[in-house]
C-alpha cells in the first residue's frame, strides 16, 4: 500500500466549502511562503460529464501535455478516459497508472527513434503522421502499427497556432504520403487535424471534418478499406464562463454530414484545457512593492510565481491572466499596477496594467483558470520551488471516487489542509443529479471498449 504525502492526497471537504475560502484558511494558519494551487477533482468531473453531453459520439483522448498532474490522470483513467500522449516519457506515465496501450494513441508527427522504439515494446500501436521520413522510420522500427495521417486545416483565430509546424497539406502533399503508405506495405486507419489550440473559430472545425472526409475517400481509393478512425484534435475552450456550446454545434452537425453514425467510422479527439483549466486555482504572495521610477502613481506588485513558473502559460500559450486580490479592501485606493514575478529577469512580468486596491507586503493574490499549460511547463529558475498541489473533493464527489480511482483509499483524507478547514460532516447526504455512468467512458464507446480500463460500474 502507497503512503501518500499531503501533496498526492485528496482533501474532503464539505460540500459548500468554496476554494477561495480553503484558500484563506491555508494562508491564515499556516506559515506559508511559497505559492500554491488548489486542484477541485469536482471541476474536472463536471467538465468530464459535460463533454458527454455536449458530444456524446466523441471519444476523449487527454492530452497530457496540457497538465500531467499524477491526480488528474488518475481521475480521468477512472473514467475510463484515453489518453495523447506526444513522449515516451508522457507514455510511460500513462501506462504506470494501469491504462492499458490500447488506450493511448501516440499522437507526434515527428518522433525519435527510440521514442518509437518503446512506444513498440510497450504494444502502442496507433500514431500519427505528416511526412515522409516519418514513414520510413515506422517501417524500420515499428511497421504494423496503425497509422493516421495530420492534414492541416488552421482556425484564423487561435491561441496556439499548430498549423506552422504539424500537419500536411490535403491536396498537395496527403495523396504522396497515402501512396508511399502503400507502397511500404504500411497500415492507414484514420486521418486526424487540429485547428489550433484554444479556438475562437468553430466554423473551422467544419472545414477540417469535410477535408477529413475527402482524405478518406482517397486513402480507400488507393487500397485503404480499414480507414476506421478520425481524430479532430483540440482546440475546445476551458476557463471558466466559457461554453464548448458553438464548438460542439459545429462539429456535431459536420460530423452528421459527413461521418453520420452509420458510417462505421470512430470519432475521437485531444482536449487539454477543456478539461483542467478552470480545476487549477493559483494563490501567489506579495513580497516586495514599489513605485514605477516614472511614474510614482504606478504600483509595482512582485509575487513569488513568475513566467519561469507557472506563468510560463503567458509566454508559452498566450494565456492572459486575471489577478483577484484574496481579501476585500473596501477603504483601498484602486491604483493603476503591475505585477512581476520573482526572479531576476526584466522579461519576469505577469500583468502588464491593472487597476487594484492599494495593498501590503504579505498579502495574496490568486488566479483562477490555472490549469492548462502551467505545471508541466514551470521551471526552478534563480532557484524558486515549483507550487505544491493540494487537490480537494467535495463528499459528493468522494463518494462516488472512492471506489473507482485506480489507487488506494490513503489518497483520500479528511484530515484538513489546515485546521480549520471545514471538512465533511457525517450527517451530510446531499447528492446531485448525475449518475456515474454517464462519465464511463469506455461504456458508452463500445467500438471503443478496451481491456484493462477503468469503466465505472454498471448501476
Amino acid at each position: 500500500m502507497r503512503i501518500c504525502g499531503l501533496e498526492e492526497q485528496i482533501h474532503v471537504i464539505d460540500n459548500n466549502v468554496t476554494v477561495e475560502e480553503i484558500i484563506k484558511d491555508i494562508v491564515r494558519t499556516k506559515e506559508i511562503s511559497d505559492p500554491f494551487y488548489i486542484f477541485d477533482i469536482g471541476d474536472l468531473v463536471y467538465k468530464a460529464k459535460i463533454w458527454q453531453q455536449k458530444m456524446p459520439r466523441i471519444k476523449p483522448f487527454y492530452a497530457v501535455k496540457c497538465n500531467d498532474n499524477s491526480l488528474a490522470l488518475e481521475t480521468l483513467a477512472a473514467f475510463g478516459m484515453s489518453f495523447d500522449c506526444a513522449s515516451k516519457a508522457e507514455i510511460k506515465k500513462v501506462l504506470d497508472l494501469g491504462v492499458s496501450p490500447s488506450r493511448i494513441i501516440f499522437a507526434n508527427p515527428a518522433k525519435m527513434t527510440s521514442h518509437i522504439k518503446y512506444a513498440m515494446n510497450q504494444c502502442v500501436d496507433l500514431t500519427t503522421f505528416d511526412n515522409e521520413l516519418e514513414l520510413y522510420k515506422i517501417k524500420s522500427i515499428h511497421p504494423t502499427c496503425n497509422l493516421v495521417i495530420r492534414i492541416r486545416c488552421d482556425a484564423t483565430e487561435t491561441q496556439c497556432p499548430l498549423g506552422i509546424k504539424y500537419g500536411c497539406d490535403p491536396q498537395t502533399e496527403a495523396p504522396g504520403l497515402i501512396s508511399l503508405a502503400r507502397d511500404l506495405g504500411l497500415s492507414i486507419v484514420g486521418v486526424s487535424f487540429h485547428v489550433g489550440s484554444g479556438c475562437n473559430e468553430p466554423i473551422a472545425f467544419r472545414r477540417a471534418i469535410a477535408a477529413a472526409a475527402t482524405i478518406f475517400r482517397l486513402a480507400q481509393q488507393l487500397g485503404f478499406m480499414n480507414m476506421y478512425l478520425l481524430n479532430i484534435g483540440g482546440g475546445f475552450p476551458g476557463n471558466k464562463n466559457t461554453s464548448l456550446d458553438k464548438i460542439s454545434d459545429v462539429v456535431n452537425d459536420a460530423l452528421n454530414e459527413w461521418f453520420p453514425p452509420n458510417s462505421g467510422v470512430t470519432i475521437m479527439a485531444e482536449p487539454g484545457r477543456f478539461f483542467v483549466a478552470s480545476a487549477f486555482t493559483l494563490a501567489t504572495k506579495i513580497h516586495s512593492i514599489k513605485r514605477r521610477s516614472n511614474d510614482k502613481d504606478h504600483i509595482m506588485y512582485f509575487i513569488n510565481d513568475g513566467v519561469y513558473g507557472s506563468f510560463n502559460s503567458i509566454l508559452y500559450d498566450h494565456s492572459i491572466v486575471e489577478p483577484k486580490p484574496l481579501n476585500d479592501y473596501p477603504m483601498s485606493p484602486i491604483t493603476q499596477s503591475s505585477i512581476w514575478g520573482p526572479t531576476c529577469d526584466g522579461l519576469d512580468q505577469v500583468v502588464d496594467l491593472v487597476n487594484l486596491p492599494l495593498m501590503k507586503m504579505g498579502d495574496w493574490i490568486t488566479f483562477e483558470d490555472m490549469g492548462a499549460y502551467t505545471i508541466p511547463v514551470a521551471s526552478t529558475f534563480n532557484g524558486f520551488p515549483l507550487p505544491k498541489v493540494y487537490a480537494i473533493a467535495s463528499r459528493e464527489i468522494w463518494l462516488k471516487l472512492k471506489n473507482l480511482m485506480p489507487i488506494s483509499e490513503d489518497h483520500f483524507t479528511t484530515v484538513p489542509i489546515v485546521a480549520t478547514i471545514k471538512m465533511v460532516r457525517s450527517d451530510s447526504s446531499d447528492e446531485d443529479d448525475w449518475d456515474e455512468n454517464d462519465l464511463d467512458y469506455t461504456r458508452n464507446y463500445p467500438c471503443l471498449h478496451l481491456k484493462n480500463s477503468f469503466s465505472l460500474p454498471e448501476a
